[in-house]
C-alpha cells in the first residue's frame, strides 16, 4: 500500500504542530517516504536498492544525491540539528532492502530503534526538548511501528517476502509465514498477535508518560493525540481480524484523538 502523509496512522506535521516547524517536519517525512519507497519497491533488486539508499546518505553528508535528502540537509543545517536521525532511518531501510527478517522480539525492537525511534527523536530535537523525553518517545514509536506491522503482515509477506512478526513466535505456534496469507486469522495466529499486542500494551504504558514530559504545548498536544491513536489501534487489532481486512482507525477516531490531545495540552 502506497503511503502518504494523509494515510499514516499518526498525524504528520498536523495543525497541532507550530507553523514554524511544519516545513521541517514535512521535509523529514518526504525524505523518509522517498527512501522507504525505494526499500519497498518489489521491482528493484536488493543491490540496486542499497546503491540508491547510499546516495541518500551521501546527500545528508553534503554530497550530491536525491533532492529530498539535500532539502532535508539544508533545513537541518539551518536549524543546527543533527543528521543522525535520518541516517538511522536509512539503516532500517537498508535492512529492509537486504531482506533481513525479524526472528525474535528483540530483533523487532532493534529494528524499531532505527525504523521508528528517529522520527520521535527528530520531533523532540526540533522543538528543543530535553533528551530525557526520548525513552517514552521510543516506546511510543515502537508501539506504532509494531501495530503497523500487524496491520500489514500479510501484504508485507506476499509482496516483499518481508517478515516482522517474529519467526520464533510463529514457529512455537506451529505456524509459518504462509499462515499470514490466509483469508482469515486462525486461532493459533490470533494467539501470536495477542501476545505481541500484550507487549505493545507495555510499550503504550511507557509512552503514556510522554506528553507530561514535553514543554512545548503544541507538541505536547500532538504527542497526547498520537498516544491516544496508538492505544485505540492496539484495541482495534485485538477485536478485529487483520487478515480479513486491514484494521485502521476512522476519521472519527482520529478526531477524538486530536481532541484528547487538545485537552492534555490545555490541562497542564
Amino acid at each position: 500500500m502506497t503511503r502518504t502523509r494523509q494515510t499514516e496512522n499518526f498525524p504528520v506535521g498536523s495543525w497541532l504542530i507550530a507553523p514554524a516547524h511544519r516545513p521541517a517536519v514535512h521535509a523529514f517525512y518526504a525524505f523518509a517516504r522517498a527512501a522507504d519507497d525505494i526499500a519497498d519497491d518489489p521491482n528493484r533488486e536488493s543491490a540496486d536498492k542499497l546503491v540508491l539508499l547510499d546516495a541518500f546518505d551521501a546527500a545528508l553528508l553534503g554530497g550530491d544525491g536525491p533532492v529530498e535528502a539535500a532539502a532535508l540537509r539544508e533545513i537541518l543545517d539551518a536549524r543546527g540539528l543533527t543528521i543522525d536521525h535520518p541516517r538511522h532511518l536509512l539503516q532500517a531501510f537498508k535492512a529492509d532492502a537486504s531482506g533481513r527478517n525479524c526472528r525474535t522480539w528483540s530483533d523487532l525492537l532493534a529494528y524499531c530503534r532505527y525504523s521508528a525511534a528517529p522520527v520521535g527523536r527528530f520531533l523532540l530535537d526540533l522543538h528543543g526538548e530535553n533528551r530525557e523525553t526520548w525513552l517514552a518517545s521510543d516506546a511510543l514509536c515502537a508501539a506504532l511501528q509494531i501495530e503497523n506491522h500487524l496491520q500489514d503482515a500479510a501484504e508485507d509477506w506476499f509482496n516483499l517476502r518481508r517478515l516482522y512478526v517474529p519467526g520464533e513466535m510463529l514457529a512455537r505456534a506451529d505456524l509459518t509465514e504462509r499462515d499470514l496469507l490466509a483469508a482469515q486469522i486462525s486461532p493459533a495466529l490470533r494467539d501470536v498477535y495477542d501476545k505481541l499486542l500484550d507487549r505493545v500494551d507495555g510499550l503504550n504504558a511507557q509512552a503514556a508518560a510522554l506528553p507530561g514530559t514535553i514543554k512545548d504545548r503544541r507538541l505536547r498536544m500532538e504527542a497526547a493525540a498520537i498516544v491516544a491513536i496508538s492505544h485505540k489501534l492496539a484495541d482495534r487489532l485485538r477485536r478485529q481480524d487483520p487478515l480479513a481486512k486491514r484494521v485502521a482507525l476512522s476519521k472519527f477516531d482520529k478526531v477524538g484523538a486530536a481532541l484528547s490531545g487538545l485537552w492534555a495540552g490545555l490541562a497542564r
